[in-house]
């Protein structure tokens, strides 16, 4: 595997002690999220590379953004990642498990935006690397509890927003509605025009709201992709 850092426009990163690589999720979901509300403060849990903390970085004013990751070489990375950034002064990475993390800090200031690319699996398999186990499979970090915890993190007027596979859309909502927190944004990903739904793009908030619901096709044909997709993404990728 390529041990060469993957560059977008504005920064690069890093990638070689990471188990989970830089994936078009982590991308989509860091171009995805509205900065409307203007965030003065930012937590990306399950930070990896430190991909999202970074690009919201380059696409906000926020005076902290704060980074979760428990796996160590992830951890380490995504240091060094963040401090030869542009940004380095206002990224911050804790190295802990979010159920730590949130007993921590539930009584301190809340966060004005929560956002996360969780780990998808639930499936009984284990890939047998130990590392990207953590990282890809949802016992390391259920969903139930992310959305628990984050709503004891989350300001008043603030948002969680996640990606997850489509399949789990309606266990997250479920779930959020246990814990005060109504979805008003929802974008369904799917690769092609005729391909089955992949992904769901989430926005929860306090407030129950009218709900938006888009849907987003990222190609056409292989490697030609729609300009909708072109459009999100083009502050970001070199070549797009």
């Amino acid at each position: 595997m390529s041990q060469e850092p993957f560059k977008f426009k504005q920064f690069s990163i890093d990638q070689d002690r990471c188990a989970m690589k830089i994936g078009t999720d982590g991308v989509l979901l860091g171009a995805w999220s509205s900065l409307d509300h203007n965030p003065a403060s930012i937590l990306d849990i399950g930070t990896g590379t430190g991909l999202i903390a970074l690009m919201l970085a380059q696409r906000s004013e926020a005076e902290l953004i704060d980074a979760l990751e428990i796996e160590n070489n992830a951890y380490e990375q995504a240091v060094e990642n963040f401090e030869k950034s542009d940004w380095g002064d206002r990224l911050f990475c804790y190295h802990a498990g979010f159920d730590e993390f949130v007993e921590e800090m539930r009584d301190e200031e809340k966060y004005d935006l929560i956002i996360s690319n969780p780990p998808f699996f639930s499936e009984d398999y284990k890939s047998g690397n130990d590392n990207r186990d953590q990282a890809r499979f949802a016992d390391a970090l259920p969903l139930e509890e992310l959305i628990e915890g984050s709503s004891l993190l989350l300001s008043k007027e603030g948002h969680l927003d996640l990606i997850i596979p489509f399949s789990e859309e309606s266990n997250a909502l479920n779930n959020a509605k246990k814990h005060g927190l109504f979805p008003n944004r929802i974008t369904r990903v799917k690769g092609t025009e005729s391909a089955p739904i992949k992904r769901s793009l989430i926005r929860f908030g306090f407030r129950e709201t009218e709900l938006e619901i888009e849907e987003l096709i990222l190609e056409i044909s292989r490697h030609n992709y729609t300009e909708e997709f072109k459009k999100l993404v083009k502050d970001f990728y070199l070549k797009l």
